[in-house]
């Protein structure tokens, strides 16, 4: 009976699991295509789809203008699609557009200037970006700002921030330019700055004072079965309620902390890719679909807020992860957009063809790597490893 009961339980915990990345993924992924849809049809482009999912339609319906809105069954992305498109990713089709009646070729995205076509893609991402400001102001308005002063409370013996001379009390103010305003920044920059020499502005007793330390690297376990490498310099805040700061801030506060978290998350994605090229920090705890689903399911537990502000974080890293530019991702097709500025003249066909067969290529071996990444991480906590 005990084993039914865990099982049901386990059963329950996986379903829920599902449910709330599949919500979370589908209002990012929807937020993100509506961006391409909006712009395409204020440019006169005709769309064709609007999908949110992979594969076989569930359900859907078609609009007055001929769009069909459709949920198909997997889960992981969506598309729009356009007129003249050869396929989901929205490679052009010459023939296609050949073929088209003059009335046709007036909503083909293909006939449309250069910088129609750019707002275009580029709308997407920006629309990814716009949704995690958005989420973030309006907690920051509903719920106030809760941070922990940056003053320091202890300096631990051993460590760097010891040996470069931090005292308790110091008010860390900036590192490396950046303005400090909670010791959640502090955390933050250091942690992904091991081994580098960051320069901190120090507030002691009101005096201001520079100080040089480089962040001592440690290997971490993750609660998923992986091991990060995380900076540290040895000190800690005071955590004592008294200690954190809780505020009310207005619209416009509350939109200049909404643009600053999502630049924040970007930013950390973009040292974190650079880490991994320079090889500061393993490959392998780049994660897929299971981390993402494993990691929603345990912040859908902590409430509608924190689930709210994964949203934000996925949102904002999609929007920078669709601008790189790789071939069949909008940064890709922005990329040949830019060559056609300079060239005046768009590359040929088979060029494009071909940059879009290596682009698919490299997402398809990057989906194997984390898919595996994702699949060693359940084998080594089912092992007892993790």
């Amino acid at each position: 009976m005990v084993m039914f009961a865990s099982l049901a339980v386990s059963a329950w915990g996986i379903l829920v699991a599902a449910a709330a990345f599949v919500l979370v993924l589908s209002v990012v992924v929807f937020v993100h295509e509506l961006g391409h849809f909006l712009v395409a049809r204020w440019c006169g482009v005709t769309v064709k789809t609007f999908s949110i999912g992979f594969g076989k339609e569930i359900f859907g319906f078609t609009d007055s203008k001929g769009t069909r809105w459709r949920f198909a069954w997997i889960p992981l992305g969506g598309y729009v699609k356009f007129l003249d498109d050869a396929n989901a990713a929205s490679q052009a089709s010459a023939d296609a557009l050949a073929k088209m009646t003059p009335e046709e070729r007036a909503g083909a995205f293909q006939t449309k200037p250069l910088w129609k076509r750019a707002a275009v893609v580029a709308a997407g991402p920006i629309a990814n970006f716009l949704l995690a400001i958005a989420i973030y102001t309006a907690i920051n308005v509903t719920f106030g700002v809760r941070t922990i002063p940056p003053r320091i409370d202890e300096v631990i013996a051993g460590m760097p921030a010891a040996a470069a001379g931090f005292e308790r009390g110091d008010v860390i103010t900036s590192i490396d330019g950046w303005t400090i305003e909670g010791f959640g920044d502090v955390q933050r920059i250091v942690s992904i700055n091991g081994d580098r020499k960051l320069v901190f502005s120090v507030d002691r007793d009101g005096k201001m004072l520079e100080i040089e330390v480089t962040p001592k690297v440690e290997e971490q376990k993750d609660t998923f079965g992986g091991t990060f490498r995380r900076g540290l310099i040895g000190v800690r805040p005071s955590m004592s309620p008294t200690g954190i700061k809780a505020k009310q801030v207005g619209p416009l506060e509350a939109l200049r902390l909404g643009v600053r978290e999502t630049y924040t998350n970007i930013s950390q994605t973009v040292q974190g890719i650079a880490d991994m090229i320079t090889r500061r920090q393993s490959p392998d705890q780049m994660g897929g679909p299971i981390l993402i689903a494993e990691v929603t399911a345990r912040v859908a537990e902590l409430g509608i807020v924190a689930l709210l502000i994964w949203t934000a974080f996925i949102s904002a890293n999609i929007g920078f992860l669709n601008l790189l530019p790789i071939p069949v991702l909008d940064g890709g097709h922005l990329l040949f957009y830019a060559i056609e500025a300079v060239r005046r003249r768009p590359l040929s066909q088979r060029i494009q063809e071909i940059g879009f067969q290596i682009g698919i290529a490299l997402v398809l071996m990057l989906m194997v790597y984390v898919s595996m990444n994702d699949l060693l991480r359940v084998w080594r906590r089912l092992m007892g490893d993790g």
